[in-house]
């Protein structure tokens, strides 16, 4: 296969093959930087060598009555997660002040559960009225199914963003989760497009899927127009269905990003959950694919040191996508 090639027809406009598509994940190690340099072509034609920064709050955590097979978080896990409540106003606000002096872009605010009450919108709502009167940020939530009428609030309230993952594909779903359908998750998706608000939904990797569900995955994220693309890779916690899980290894893993870089060529594509411990040494090798990261920790998990990214993108040559982010969120 010639990327360089696939790189230049994906660029005008053309859409990859099935065939395609496989023959990527299933390209041989000693092709590999061949392949990351036809992804870093579109990559490059659309995003330069700019970076965009996230950082998420993981503003609820656990007691959560959904069954997914990979969070710690879920009624099936035993995993020993801290547990509390919505965070209060001040609490979030801090870390919008942490989110700022590390230069991040996207202010990430993030809750267990099936979806929020009317009391955890209204303290999202009023911190990111203030988040917005005192920082350049972009603010993204994530909280689950929503009700309209919450999506709107949200909107109004200035949320940016909206990040509800589809996870999988439509055939693996129901063995990762039967506690709602992948209806639900695309219905969610829809309705905060409907609101305005930008639709943010990825994917987690290695959770015993096939290549073709990769792919799936791939095409399920252009299909719902998510503006933002987060790539998990599964790290399987001790104490959840999928514990012990190792499917992965840091090559597959960059011909995964390949992948999505080459089926939604002008999105953001970010290396999330799971980078650290699946990618390993070769996590610089992923922006040549992929434009965006999270920096500090997930949800449960702990991440990279956030001097170690900034000075991994020093190494690199790229640079923070500050400016482009203020554009977005109409701040410049």
């Amino acid at each position: 296969m010639d990327w360089n090639q696939l790189a230049q027809r994906v660029i005008k406009g053309e859409e990859i093959t099935d065939q395609e598509a496989l023959s990527i994940l299933e390209c041989p190690d000693e092709d590999l930087l061949q392949l990351l340099h036809g992804a870093f072509q579109v990559r490059k034609h659309f995003f330069s060598t700019k970076v965009k920064l996230n950082m998420i709050m993981n503003a609820k955590s656990g007691n959560c009555s959904e069954n997914c097979g990979y969070c710690s978080q879920s009624s099936v896990s035993d995993a020993p997660i801290e547990k509390y409540y919505m965070l209060d106003r001040d609490s979030l606000l801090k870390g919008a002040e942490q989110a700022n002096k590390l230069n991040v872009g996207t202010y990430c605010i993030v809750a267990s559960g099936r979806g929020p009450s009317d009391r955890e919108v209204d303290t999202v709502v009023e911190t990111v009225k203030e988040i917005k009167e005192n920082y350049n940020l972009k603010v993204c939530a994530c909280l689950g199914i929503l009700k309209p009428e919450q999506a709107k609030r949200l909107k109004d309230a200035g949320v940016d963003r909206y990040n509800h993952n589809l996870n999988t594909s439509r055939e693996h779903h129901e063995a990762i989760t039967t506690s709602h359908t992948f209806d639900d998750r695309v219905n969610t998706v829809n309705m905060i497009k409907e609101a305005g608000i930008s639709p943010c939904s990825g994917v987690i990797v290695g959770m015993r899927e096939t290549k073709n569900d990769v792919i799936s995955m791939a095409r399920n994220a252009k299909a719902i127009g998510a503006d933002s693309i987060p790539v998990n890779f599964l790290h399987a916690i001790d104490g959840t269905p999928l514990e012990g899980t190792k499917d992965l290894n840091p090559r597959y893993c960059l011909k995964v990003l390949a992948l999505f870089r080459f089926i939604n060529p002008d999105k953001e594509i970010r290396i999330s959950g799971g980078r650290e411990v699946n990618l390993r040494s070769l996590q610089p090798l992923g922006l040549y694919a992929a434009n965006s990261i999270f920096v500090g920790d997930y949800l449960t998990t702990q991440g990279a040191e956030s001097t170690a990214d900034h000075q991994m993108l020093v190494d690199l040559g790229f640079e923070i996508d500050m400016v482009q982010e203020l554009v977005e969120a109409g701040l410049e």
